[in-house]
């Protein structure tokens, strides 16, 4: 009975591997869509924009934020399709940017210096959100429960840009860890071409976290009413932690991060398989990340990454005995009714970092008793992926301005209302929302934003007020801009 049930599992998964293995999309087509889902970032800039800014759409927008409470807080991005600055979905898509960078920079080519731009458009501000004062971290700009009462592009925005902080009295070590994670994971990046910069950030990253592990509580006890239910920090701060310790690790090299995984692994979630990897929750790409260093040095003590990764890419994977993830009709990864492709897209990611480190070492991921191949992982990446650039039931890429059919209707207010060069005169808090209501299409295209997706049957509604499935979001696009460019060097011999 044991050997018919290894048989069978060994069919569905060569019978899945052959069903992934379609080719919708040539590296020119991914080329062409990490190039847009880099261009996205431009699309999301607070601040003053620069001379080569190329979302002409866009202008100068919180050109004094901080200032109020004698700090500069200019910069930096919003997150989705609103006004406002969010310090731990901003900090874990500088992460994953960077992290993108790092794994598959060599496939990126030309593109690769403009998604070094995109992260240090992201680390300049947290770098002045880590400094101005000590002791603090600055974690957000701007009261979301006023902001969500406006429909008004950022040029013109009138809402309080209230700044919010965490401190030694009010922690907020989720947000404090990611932000050191941010900063270390650029280091890296910026390491042989900006060694100067490169040094600061990880001078920062490091008080950063610092301050995080000695300051220990979560940041949605510490200021509830302005980040919940936005981003508020459901799996705790012990994730991020982990997370934080392991980027410090890979960037330092330094010994006593070491000794601080392995002295808190257990205790900050490692021991528990999640099989989700957000904004919000790191524990599934602690796992990947510190599996690194087991394929590579047999290094014992992080064994338990690589048997908690296998966990992870067998809850993913049909025809294995720890499968139980859900899939769409069409082959769509599905976890949440809201903004389910930031799921798609940093499971992806994974797949795809995991395969990278298996082919360096020769190592297979161990699911019961069958084995799965990088190639499979690889295989399953490119469905994710393909199924977002347009290789579904809908026919309808999920990528703005990528293919010839994609959203016109997205739920973002600077896209969705007339540009100021189109419509110099101010558009208030109240009046925007016509624009917001309107059966048009957005006048500005916001070139690469993937947005929510489709629902659990394949079906979408391009739809402005159905922010669920029409949102774009900077942590959706960041881990795919990894997997774009993986897919890209593919025909270039990376």
């Amino acid at each position: 009975m044991a050997s018919a049930i290894t048989i069978t599992q060994i069919l569905c998964l060569t019978l899945f591997s052959l069903s992934l293995l379609s080719t919708a999309f040539t590296s020119q087509d991914y080329s062409d869509a990490l190039e847009k889902s880099i261009l996205f970032f431009e699309g999301q800039r607070s601040g003053r924009l620069p001379s080569n800014q190329r979302l002409k759409w866009r202008g100068n927008s919180g050109l004094s934020d901080g200032a109020s409470y004698d700090v500069d807080l200019v910069g930096g991005y919003y997150d989705a399709g609103d006004n406002v600055k969010f310090g731990l979905p901003m900090a874990f898509t500088i992460t994953m940017l960077s992290w993108s960078v790092i794994e598959f920079g060599s496939s990126m080519q030309s593109q690769v210096g403009d998604a070094k731009t995109a992260i240090r458009w992201g680390t300049d501000y947290l770098l002045k959100a880590a400094t101005a004062t000590p002791g603090t971290l600055y974690v957000q700009v701007g009261d979301p429960n006023m902001d969500h009462k406006c429909w008004e592009r950022p040029e013109d925005m009138d809402t309080p840009r209230n700044v919010y902080k965490v401190s030694t009295q009010n922690p907020g070590s989720d947000v404090a860890a990611e932000t050191a994670a941010a900063l270390a994971a650029a280091s890296i990046v910026f390491k042989e071409s900006d060694p100067s910069y490169s040094a600061r950030l990880l001078q920062t990253a490091k008080n950063v976290f610092n301050f995080a592990d000695r300051y220990r509580g979560s940041y949605s006890d510490s200021l509830n009413s302005v980040v919940c239910p936005f981003y508020c920090s459901y799996s705790g701060y012990q994730d991020e932690l982990l997370w934080g310790a392991s980027w410090m690790h890979r960037a330092t090299q330094d010994n006593s991060y070491l000794t601080y995984i392995q002295s808190n692994g257990h205790t900050m979630g490692s021991d528990n398989d999640d099989f989700s990897f957000s904004w919000d929750d790191k524990r599934a790409g602690t796992k990947v990340l510190l599996s690194k260093d087991f394929l590579e040095k047999s290094a014992s003590e992080f064994q338990l990454y690589k048997s908690h990764s296998d966990n992870y890419i067998c809850s993913l994977v049909p025809g294995t005995s720890g499968f139980q993830a859900q899939y769409t009709p069409g082959g769509l990864l599905y976890k949440a009714s809201e903004s389910n492709l930031q799921y798609v897209t940093t499971t992806s990611f994974l797949l795809l970092t995991y395969a990278k480190y298996l082919n360096a070492n020769g190592g297979v991921v161990t699911c019961g008793a069958s084995s799965v191949t990088s190639e499979s992982l690889i295989a399953q990446a490119k469905k994710q992926v393909d199924y977002i650039l347009g290789d579904n039931p809908a026919k309808m890429s999920y990528m703005v301005g990528f293919g010839e059919r994609y959203p016109q209707h997205v739920h973002h207010r600077g896209s969705s209302v007339p540009s100021i060069q189109a419509h110099p005169g101010r558009i208030t808090c109240d009046n925007g929302f016509q624009y917001l209501y309107a059966s048009s299409p957005n006048p500005n295209v916001l070139v690469g934003a993937v947005i929510g997706g489709p629902d659990s049957k394949d079906n979408f509604a391009d739809d402005r007020n159905n922010y669920q499935q029409s949102e774009p979001a900077t942590y959706i696009n960041a881990p795919f801009i990894g997997a774009l460019a993986f897919f890209a060097g593919k025909g270039t011999g990376n």
